[in-house]
């Protein structure tokens, strides 16, 4: 006669490997996303930029054009600079200064200039950086969130730091019409500016892909329940015949 708690961690065993050969099948498809999305965007970086006009006249999209390169010319109104707190590549903290960047056409677009530390927040430690005049900026093609990403800290207007980045809210601080302001930000490449500050190339380009390792994981964890699960099943009805 079959024991019914035989029967009972059978079926536990068996609820348990299909859980974990679907997670692992799961992380599978998720290596494979995320191989294809590293490739392409290692492709649209490595491209030439193209004019931003060319984009938006073709319609911003996030999935074809998010990373690219592109170019622009306009004036920076560095009186309206906001902060975007950040981590360097190198570790330190510090802000991104945000800045609008006035078009001819009257519009403006939001370029993340780059990184100051804590110590250079203020634009006057950093006067020769603010560049004046016309400026031909170089920059990748960001499109900002719409919604603060969980565990974000909330955005401080008033103090004009901002945690997480969303056009609107760093319209209402800069000045202006928000409907001028373009749904995108551009990060601007490494520049040369006399002065060194603020500091472009911030855009992290390198994405982590743990994919495989937690695939791996779920599997290896799915043929450990099968081995000790069938061990301790096998030994408990060879113990059963014994009696």
């Amino acid at each position: 006669m079959i024991n019914r708690s035989n029967i009972i961690l059978l079926f536990c065993m068996v609820l348990g490997l299909a859980v974990l050969i679907a997670l692992g099948a799961w992380q599978v498809k998720r290596l494979q996303w995320k191989e294809a999305l590293i490739e392409r965007v290692e492709k649209r970086i490595a491209s030439e930029p193209v004019a931003l006009s060319k984009l938006e006249a073709g319609g911003f999209n996030r999935d074809t054009q998010e990373y690219q390169p592109v170019f622009v010319t306009g004036t920076f109104d560095h009186d309206s600079e906001v902060y975007f707190f950040t981590t360097a590549k190198g570790g330190a903290s510090g802000w991104n200064v945000h800045t609008p960047l006035n078009l001819n056409d009257g519009r403006v677009v939001i370029v993340n200039r780059g990184f100051v530390p804590f110590t250079l927040k203020e634009p006057e430690k950093r006067a020769e950086g603010q560049v004046l005049g016309e400026q031909r900026v170089e920059a990748l093609l960001r499109f900002p969130l719409s919604e603060r990403p969980l565990g974000s800290l909330a955005n401080s207007p008033e103090t004009r730091e901002f945690y997480w980045r969303n056009v609107g809210e760093m319209a209402g601080v800069m000045g202006g019409a928000k409907d001028k302001y373009l749904p995108v930000i551009l990060d601007q490449l490494e520049n040369e500016i006399s002065g060194g500050w603020p500091k472009g190339g911030t855009t992290i380009t390198k994405f982590t892909n743990s994919h495989l390792q937690y695939a791996v994981t779920w599997y290896g964890l799915a043929l450990t329940l099968l081995g000790v699960g069938g061990y301790f099943l096998f030994s408990r009805r060879q113990a059963e015949n014994d009696e």
